[in-house]
């Protein structure tokens, strides 16, 4: 018999990987990454496209073109295109990253070549309509205005031009006048630069067999016309300023953010600030939380996130509090900041927070779809396919030195840009 008087053992996670992933090329040349694991007839196709920020000749020009892929082609319109979809009980999107341009179907295997034709088509000849295109410009010009309302999206917005700065992909900002000057132009030569087999790969997952696979090469293996891979060297210029308040009239809260440039997961100190970032902000239990929400009650929600991307990457601590506490708020994230710079973390806590993670890592390692997930950031940022493996293991082998030291380099107050957004009186 259960005895449910007595909670099941906890036990520790000390090794994880990442299950197998074959590797198919398609006949154009597009390597098929395959993660053929479950039991239920669905599967999830991902092709991504270096199409991303850092290879546009035109802001905002890459996030248009993502978005207008699935708006019409030769031979079907939008709606057309969203009536086939709904008729199979697929779900198509166009996901748009910082870095890439995504096309992703969700679709059950026996509905796999019904729909896979109109994925190729939508691939081979886009057709960027001008109606559809002065609606995507206008509805984002109306959603930025809201935006730009928001204490936490100006922040956000702010932060991130002074790190990079005001031109590089990562740094720059859109404007209604930004999305205006958008051409339809711009958007079939970004398509026609970007859009093809050098500059592509695939993540395949679910239950996958060879029929699967076969059609597959079949449509997306001849549609997606040949082009070499494209490669961008964005250079970083950051502001001299490093502190910015910006006054929003009649707010009863103030936006917070900090941020700094950050090593990217290539960096070896990536593991460690993996944890110290968990540590001061990435989970329920962080020290800002426990102080500033717990204890001092100043904000709802406080933060902190490691920001990766290919080319570059961010660190960032962010809030909201009401006016009033800003500045107490302020001084107890630098607080927290300086005791882990000089304070070893305890054993008890490191294990908690090692355990928290390597948790994390686990919940994203089960299932098809996840593991999909954890091999697209891989591919994407070109890592070793067994980086899990690699990171996992350091994770484990980080010790409160290793956390103090690496504070001590990344949580100096000097580096990091202040922005304040809210109603500042005199």
């Amino acid at each position: 018999m259960l005895n449910r008087t007595q909670p099941p053992l906890i036990r520790e996670i000390d090794f994880l990987q990442l299950p197998p992933v074959e590797i198919f090329t398609l006949d154009n040349g597009i390597p098929v990454y395959v993660v053929n694991m479950g039991t239920q007839e669905v599967l999830k196709l991902e092709l991504i496209f270096f199409a991303g920020r850092p290879f546009e000749q035109k802001q905002l020009v890459a996030r248009a073109t993502a978005a207008m892929l699935k708006e019409g082609t030769r031979s079907y319109d939008s709606a057309a295109v969203a009536e086939i979809f709904d008729f199979y009980g697929s779900s198509f999107r166009t996901p748009f990253n910082t870095d890439t341009a995504n096309v992703e179907l969700h679709s059950l295997n026996k509905y796999f070549e019904q729909v896979l034709p109109v994925v190729a088509e939508i691939l081979a000849e886009p057709s960027f309509p001008q109606k559809e295109l002065d609606t995507f410009i206008r509805v984002n010009q109306q959603n930025l205005q809201v935006d730009l309302t928001k204490n936490d999206t100006v922040a956000y917005r702010m932060v991130t031009e002074l790190i990079f700065g005001p031109e590089h992909p990562y740094g720059y900002n859109s404007y209604p006048e930004t999305y205006g000057a958008l051409l339809r132009e711009d958007l079939v030569q970004h398509y026609e630069r970007c859009f093809t087999a050098g500059n592509c790969k695939i993540v395949l997952s679910g239950k996958i067999d060879s029929q699967i696979l076969s059609a597959l090469n079949q449509y997306i293996g001849q549609a997606i016309r040949p082009g070499a891979a494209l490669t961008a060297q964005p250079q970083r210029q950051p502001s001299t300023t490093r502190r910015m308040h910006i006054h929003h009239p009649d707010t009863v809260q103030k936006a917070i953010r900090l941020g700094r440039d950050m090593c990217n997961r290539f960096h070896p100190d990536y593991p460690g600030m993996y944890m110290v970032n968990t540590i001061l902000g990435g989970y329920f239990s962080s020290r800002l939380m426990e102080n500033i929400r717990e204890d001092k009650g100043y904000t709802y929600n406080i933060y902190s996130t490691l920001d990766t991307m290919c080319f570059d990457s961010s660190f960032h601590i962010g809030t909201e509090v009401n006016n009033e506490f800003a500045n107490q708020t302020l001084d107890e994230v630098y607080r927290e900041m300086e005791l882990l710079r000089r304070e070893p973390v305890d054993a008890e806590e490191m294990a908690m927070v090692r355990n928290y993670v390597m948790g994390g890592f686990l919940t994203m390692l089960d299932g098809p779809f996840n593991v999909s997930e954890v091999v697209k950031t891989i591919v994407t940022e070109g890592l070793p396919m067994d980086y899990i493996e690699t990171l996992t293991r350091a994770l484990q082998a980080i010790t409160p030195d290793d956390i103090m030291e690496l504070s001590q380099k990344y949580l100096n107050p000097d580096d990091y840009w202040e922005v304040i957004v809210g109603e500042m009186k005199d």
